[in-house]
């Protein structure tokens, strides 16, 4: 063999072995959180906080109907466009606002799971995403989502360490987790 081919051998194995190290599983969760409804969206940060309790790494990635639940009720922000101010008043604002993807009967049905959950001390939505913060649960949310809805990073909830992302960003996060779910 030639220099040049034991060389061009070794680039070979150079470039499989990061190509190897790119797609190594990690102990993560990585969860795609399309839904704004209220009991899958809860769901979606049991399972995000019980992983972080059993030593993964846990990224969610809110988009389409999951983004308008990360709206933080209080804020205003102004200087949208007609259909942003359109999504914005037909969308829930915050958690507090979700709503059950069964059973919700005009609104009574939600009430009922959430003064049972308070009954029987279970977190509402708003301690889970408080406690998913706390515990260190990466929030992603979807760039594209955001600019179709019209919303605003200033209407965002304060979450430590949120990132803006579009999808391959996500999805570089997913190659490599253990789990992979979509919610």
């Amino acid at each position: 063999m030639t220099t040049e081919e034991i060389e061009k051998q070794l680039a070979d194995l150079k470039a499989q072995v990061e190509g190897l190290k790119r797609t190594q599983q990690e102990d993560k969760l990585s969860m795609i959180v399309f839904s704004g409804d209220l009991d899958k969206v809860l769901a979606a940060f049991v399972t995000a906080t019980g992983a972080v309790a059993m030593g993964l790494e846990v990224v969610m990635y809110f988009t389409t109907w999951g983004t308008p639940l990360l709206r933080d009720k209080n804020k205003t922000v102004h200087g949208k466009d007609m259909m942003g101010i359109m999504f914005g008043h037909m969308l829930p604002k915050g958690a507090g606002a979700a709503k059950l993807s069964k059973l919700n009967m005009g609104g009574m049905g939600t009430s009922m799971m959430k003064s049972l959950m308070k009954k029987k001390n279970v977190a509402s939505l708003e301690e889970m995403i408080k406690m998913a913060a706390e515990l260190g649960v990466k929030i992603f949310i979807a760039e594209i989502s955001m600019d179709l809805m019209g919303f605003k990073r200033e209407e965002m909830i304060d979450y430590p360490g949120v990132e803006y992302v579009g999808v391959a960003t996500f999805l570089e996060q997913a190659i490599r987790s253990k789990i992979t779910l979509f919610l």
